[in-house]
Protein backbone atom coordinates (compact mmCIF):
# COMPACT_ATOMS: atom_id res chain seq x y z
CA UNK A 1 0.00 0.00 0.00
CA UNK A 2 1.02 3.61 -1.06
CA UNK A 3 0.25 6.86 1.49
CA UNK A 4 -0.56 10.09 -0.44
CA UNK A 5 -0.50 13.04 2.06
CA UNK A 6 -3.50 15.58 0.74
CA UNK A 7 -3.81 19.21 1.64
CA UNK A 8 -5.07 18.56 5.00
CA UNK A 9 -3.45 16.54 7.75
CA UNK A 10 -5.00 13.58 7.01
CA UNK A 11 -3.90 10.50 4.86
CA UNK A 12 -5.47 8.86 1.56
CA UNK A 13 -4.17 5.27 1.14
CA UNK A 14 -4.47 3.80 -2.39
CA UNK A 15 -4.42 -0.13 -2.35
CA UNK A 16 -2.79 -1.04 -5.53
CA UNK A 17 -3.97 -4.30 -6.84
CA UNK A 18 -1.36 -6.71 -8.29
CA UNK A 19 -1.98 -9.38 -10.99
CA UNK A 20 -0.13 -12.68 -10.13
CA UNK A 21 -0.46 -15.07 -12.74
CA UNK A 22 -0.06 -18.76 -11.81
CA UNK A 23 1.69 -20.78 -14.57
CA UNK A 24 -0.79 -23.77 -16.13
CA UNK A 25 -0.42 -27.16 -15.02
CA UNK A 26 -0.18 -30.36 -17.03
CA UNK A 27 -0.65 -33.77 -16.49
CA UNK A 28 1.70 -36.68 -17.61
CA UNK A 29 0.07 -39.35 -18.87
CA UNK A 30 1.66 -42.53 -19.70
CA UNK A 31 0.61 -44.80 -22.49
CA UNK A 32 0.11 -48.54 -22.68
CA UNK A 33 1.88 -50.88 -25.14
CA UNK A 34 2.14 -54.27 -25.53
CA UNK A 35 6.01 -54.36 -25.01
CA UNK A 36 7.30 -52.82 -22.09
CA UNK A 37 7.20 -54.65 -19.28
CA UNK A 38 4.94 -53.47 -15.96
CA UNK A 39 8.00 -53.63 -14.09
CA UNK A 40 9.49 -51.00 -16.03
CA UNK A 41 6.93 -49.16 -16.35
CA UNK A 42 6.86 -49.58 -12.11
CA UNK A 43 10.66 -48.17 -12.12
CA UNK A 44 9.84 -45.40 -14.02
CA UNK A 45 7.57 -43.92 -11.65
CA UNK A 46 9.76 -44.48 -8.70
CA UNK A 47 12.66 -42.77 -10.30
CA UNK A 48 11.25 -40.25 -12.78
CA UNK A 49 8.27 -39.44 -10.78
CA UNK A 50 9.15 -39.82 -7.18
CA UNK A 51 6.40 -42.27 -6.74
CA UNK A 52 6.78 -44.91 -3.57
CA UNK A 53 6.34 -48.25 -4.67
CA UNK A 54 2.54 -48.93 -3.32
CA UNK A 55 1.76 -45.51 -5.38
CA UNK A 56 4.07 -47.00 -8.77
CA UNK A 57 2.40 -50.29 -8.51
CA UNK A 58 -1.14 -48.48 -8.30
CA UNK A 59 -0.48 -46.35 -10.97
CA UNK A 60 1.33 -49.18 -13.71
CA UNK A 61 -1.96 -50.86 -12.85
CA UNK A 62 -4.65 -48.04 -14.38
CA UNK A 63 -1.88 -47.91 -17.18
CA UNK A 64 -2.22 -51.44 -17.74
CA UNK A 65 -6.41 -51.78 -17.49
CA UNK A 66 -7.43 -48.01 -18.88
CA UNK A 67 -4.85 -47.70 -21.51
CA UNK A 68 -3.29 -44.65 -19.35
CA UNK A 69 -3.01 -43.10 -16.54
CA UNK A 70 -1.91 -40.03 -14.72
CA UNK A 71 1.76 -40.08 -13.81
CA UNK A 72 1.74 -36.50 -12.04
CA UNK A 73 0.78 -32.80 -12.67
CA UNK A 74 3.46 -30.31 -13.24
CA UNK A 75 4.84 -26.34 -14.98
CA UNK A 76 4.89 -27.11 -18.76
CA UNK A 77 8.67 -27.11 -18.46
CA UNK A 78 9.51 -29.87 -15.68
CA UNK A 79 6.71 -31.71 -17.69
CA UNK A 80 8.18 -31.50 -20.84
CA UNK A 81 11.59 -32.57 -19.18
CA UNK A 82 10.21 -35.76 -17.76
CA UNK A 83 8.91 -36.87 -20.84
CA UNK A 84 11.66 -36.62 -22.14
CA UNK A 85 13.35 -38.37 -19.59
CA UNK A 86 10.94 -41.15 -19.78
CA UNK A 87 11.39 -41.55 -23.46
CA UNK A 88 14.98 -41.61 -23.38
CA UNK A 89 15.00 -44.40 -20.64
CA UNK A 90 12.56 -46.43 -22.30
CA UNK A 91 14.79 -46.28 -25.19
CA UNK A 92 17.71 -46.80 -23.57
CA UNK A 93 16.45 -50.04 -22.24
CA UNK A 94 14.99 -51.27 -25.32
CA UNK A 95 11.26 -50.36 -24.78
CA UNK A 96 8.64 -48.12 -27.02
CA UNK A 97 6.76 -46.84 -23.43
CA UNK A 98 5.60 -43.35 -24.67
CA UNK A 99 3.73 -41.15 -22.17
CA UNK A 100 2.19 -37.28 -23.26
CA UNK A 101 1.31 -34.07 -21.41
CA UNK A 102 -2.36 -32.75 -21.57
CA UNK A 103 -3.23 -29.22 -19.62
CA UNK A 104 -4.71 -30.00 -16.37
Amino acid sequence: MAKRATDSDSETIIKEEIDVRHPKSYRVILLNDNYTSMDFVVSVLETIFKKSPAEAMQIMLRVHKNGQAVAGIFSRQIAEAKIALVHDTARGAGFPLRCTMEEA
